[in-house]
């Protein structure tokens, strides 16, 4: 068996297929993942036995660097629907099945189709599907009428600007190919049943969306690495620190984030544990009660702090909640926030209100997070989150499409 899984976007996009690709390495296929060729991820594959195919741009940059231009947006889906035609297409020849994810794979299900080969699309949250219903806002708190959102326009609005920005250079690439023209780039990526890679206690979908999702469970990769000593020192000096990281995301309109963080736990009386991320966050002074990590073993580490502050990006999510830490999610954009209202539905930590942290607005959230009765809530929900999706994934993909190739 020999499957490709594409993805492009940033470290929570790749880890998922990097779990996905080490499982079905592990039961036997030969697996290689397309994906940005940053060096970190690189690294990440290469640290599961997978190949790596780099394509597209470096993700890093794009998301640190400069912001880009208005008209970048339109050039860089042109830029990457070619990839999928190209480099792509090129990795996915010889394979059995092309499993679709990240940033809008607007060519694969085109690619998959001209060589004959099974596709699947998996996506990481359900919360930006077609929905039949109104739903209430992500915003922390309880729901105003004002706030009730008609899903299904957002849908269909969501469907414009992406038919804007993906339809014509993936109808230009399909014509090549002698393949019929597309009207609806989403309906075409999704596909009859898309895959939801999430956790069903975290991400229920059923009153969500008409669609036929077939839900696996979180793709996670298992984490075996030790913590750093230094790391090891730091938490054994002390009462068990408050993590703060926001991952990839640059946080550039929060002012001082650094400090605002630090400034907001040392307020709940704890020491604090930053994450430098693509935020390059770092110490603000040289009190002992601070330390700065990069990139370390979230599985492990999340089991001996107070409390995650953290973005809301899926993966960070669920790797909190599956070690039982209260989390405090101060949300960017996109899925963020309404992982921060699940966190705060469940009860297992406080939404933060807004992408821009003060010292108040932070302190407040986690002193609602801290409290004991938040920590047994995470606790119990923790011992309901599954451990087994990127197995169910893995058989499911394999048994499936070895049924199809024997009826061929």
């Amino acid at each position: 068996m020999r499957v490709l899984i594409m993805a492009y976007g940033s470290r929570g996009d790749v880890m998922p297929p990097a779990a996905l690709a080490a499982q079905l390495r592990e039961l036997g296929a030969t697996v290689r993942v397309c994906a940005p060729p940053d060096e970190e991820f690189t690294q990440l594959l290469a640290a599961s036995g997978v190949e790596h195919v780099p394509f597209g741009r470096p993700v890093r940059p794009l998301v640190t660097g400069t912001p880009p231009s208005p008209d970048f947006a339109t050039e860089f889906a042109a830029e990457l629907v070619a990839a999928h035609f190209g480099t792509v297409a090129a990795a996915a020849e010889g394979c059995d099945v092309l499993v679709a994810t990240g940033l809008m794979p607007a060519g694969a299900r085109s690619v998959a189709e001209k060589l004959g080969i099974r596709y699947v699309y998996g996506c990481f949250h359900p919360f930006e599907i077609p929905s039949p219903h109104y739903l209430p806002s992500p915003r922390p708190g309880p729901p105003a009428p004002t706030d009730l959102t008609d899903n299904r326009a957002l849908w269909d609005l969501d469907i414009q600007k992406v038919n804007a920005l993906y339809l014509a250079p993936l109808n230009t690439h399909r014509k090549a190919m002698g393949l019929p023209m597309v009207d609806n780039v989403r309906d075409h990526v999704f596909g009859d049943r898309p895959w939801l890679a999430a956790d069903p206690v975290l991400a229920p979908w059923e009153d969500l969306t008409d669609l036929d999702l077939l839900q696996t469970g979180a793709w996670i990769l298992p984490d075996e690495r030790p913590l750093p000593a230094d790391l090891e020192k730091f938490l054994d000096a002390g009462t068990p620190p408050v993590y703060v990281g926001f991952g990839s995301m640059p946080m550039r309109t929060a002012t001082d984030v650094a400090r605002t963080t630090v400034e907001a736990v040392r307020a709940q009386g704890r020491r604090v544990l930053v994450s430098r991320g693509w935020a390059d966050l770092g110490l603000v002074d040289d009190a002992d009660d601070c330390f700065a990590v990069g990139d370390v073993n979230h599985q492990m580490l999340f089991r001996r702090v107070a409390a995650v502050v953290h973005h809301g990006g899926a993966g960070t999510t669920t790797t909190a909640a599956r070690a039982g830490a209260p989390q405090v999610v101060v949300p960017q954009f996109v899925d963020q926030p309404h992982w921060a209202a699940r966190v705060a539905e469940l009860g297992i930590g406080a939404a933060h209100d807004g992408p821009n942290p003060t010292c108040e607005s932070l302190s407040a959230a986690l002193g609602a997070a801290l409290t004991p009765e938040t920590e047994t809530r995470a606790k119990a929900v923790a011992a309901t989150i599954r451990a087994d999706g990127t197995e169910v994934a893995a058989r499911l993909l394999l048994d499936t499409t070895h049924t199809e190739l024997v009826g061929r």
